[in-house]
C-alpha cells in the first residue's frame, strides 16, 4: 500500500462501489442493511464514505448479498483494508491504482459528479468521437492488441452518457487550449469530424465549451497544466454530498487528487483567470467549424 493513499478517497471509492452495486440489484438501503444485520445509518455512512474504519466482514457480506463475483469481492475487501490503514497526508494524494485499473477512481468520481470544470490541451474524453479516442488510445498503448484498444474505446464512449442523459446530466465547463484544435490525432478526416462534434456539443444547455487562444498567452505568467475540478452537489439540507476534488492526470506516472479546500479554491481561481481571456462560446463554435474546414481542404 502506498503511504500517499488518502483514507477519504479510498472510503469514497468503496462507498460508491457498494452503493452502485446495491442499486443495480434494485435493493433499498433498508433492505440491504436488514439482510446483513447493519443499521440503516451504518450502511448509509458506509456508502457515503464516512465510515472511518470500514469492516471487511461487512463489505464481504454486502458483496455476497449483491452477487458480486469473487475477484471483485476481494478487491472491495482489499479496498476496505487500505481505507482503514491509510493515513491522511494533508489532502494531496498520489494513486497508481484502485481495483484493477488506475483510472477507476477517477471514472467513479466523474460518474458521481454534478459539475465538472476542466482545462485541457487535448479533446477531453467526455467529448471525443470514437475515431479520435481510438487514435489517442492506439498511440498511448502502441503495443496493445486491437481487441484491448476497442474495449478501451468503448469504455470511453460509455462514459459520455453522463453529459447527454435526459435525467440530471452533468454540467460540463471545458476550457480548451487552442493547440488542441491543431494537434492532429488520427488524421485530417478524424480531426474535422471531431471539431464539428465539438461545435454541436457546445449547443447543449449543460455544456460550456470555450477556447483559450494562443494570443491569450500564459495565465498568471505560468504554463497551464491540464486539470479537472469535480463538484458533487449538495443534499436536501444544502450540505455537500462529497467534498470537491481536483484531479491531475499522471499520464505515465501516478494520478494526483487534491482535496485540501485551499488547493481546490486555487484551481477555481485559475479556471476563472482562463475564462477571462478565453473566446466566448459563439466565437469558439465558429472557430471549431473554421479549423474543421481547413482539415477538409488539406490546408
Amino acid at each position: 500500500m502506498s503511504q500517499d493513499e488518502s483514507p477519504t478517497l479510498l472510503r469514497r471509492q468503496l462507498g460508491r462501489f457498494l452503493r452502485e452495486t446495491r442499486e443495480r440489484q434494485g435493493l433499498t438501503i433498508q433492505h440491504a442493511a436488514r439482510e446483513v444485520q447493519l443499521s440503516y445509518n451504518a450502511l448509509q455512512r458506509l456508502e457515503a464514505g464516512r465510515t472511518v474504519n470500514p469492516r471487511r466482514q461487512d463489505v464481504r457480506e454486502l458483496c455476497s448479498l449483491y452477487e458480486v463475483d469473487a475477484d471483485e469481492t476481494e478487491r472491495a475487501v482489499g479496498l476496505a483494508s487500505r481505507a482503514a490503514a491509510a493515513r491522511d497526508e494533508g489532502g494531496i494524494t498520489s494513486l497508481g491504482g484502485l481495483f484493477s485499473d488506475a483510472f477507476n477512481m477517477y471514472v467513479g468520481m466523474e460518474r458521481s459528479a454534478r459539475t465538472l470544470v476542466s482545462y485541457q490541451e487535448l479533446i477531453p474524453g467526455l467529448l471525443q468521437t470514437a475515431d479520435y479516442a481510438r487514435g489517442m488510445i492506439s498511440a498511448f498503448f502502441a503495443d496493445g492488441n486491437e481487441e484491448d484498444i476497442e474495449r478501451r474505446v468503448q469504455v470511453r464512449l460509455e462514459r459520455q452518457i453522463i453529459v447527454t442523459r435526459k435525467a440530471s446530466p452533468l454540467t460540463l465547463d471545458v476550457l480548451l487550449h487552442e493547440s488542441a484544435l491543431h494537434r492532429v490525432v488520427g488524421g485530417p478526416k478524424v480531426m474535422s469530424t471531431q471539431l464539428r462534434r465539438l461545435a454541436e456539443m457546445s449547443k447543449l444547455p449543460n455544456v460550456s465549451l470555450r477556447v483559450h487562444p494562443f494570443t491569450a498567452g500564459s495565465v498568471w505568467g505560468l504554463p497551464a497544466i491540464p486539470f479537472v475540478l469535480l463538484d458533487f452537489g449538495t443534499d436536501s439540507k444544502g450540505q455537500p454530498v462529497e467534498p470537491p476534488v481536483v484531479y491531475l492526470d499522471g499520464a505515465m506516472s501516478s494520478d494526483l487528487y487534491l482535496e485540501r479546500p485551499e488547493l481546490v479554491r486555487r484551481y477555481h481561481e485559475f479556471a476563472e483567470a482562463v475564462r477571462r481571456t478565453a473566446l466566448d462560446t459563439t466565437t469558439t463554435r465558429d472557430l471549431f467549424r473554421q479549423v474543421a474546414r481547413r482539415f477538409d481542404s488539406g490546408r
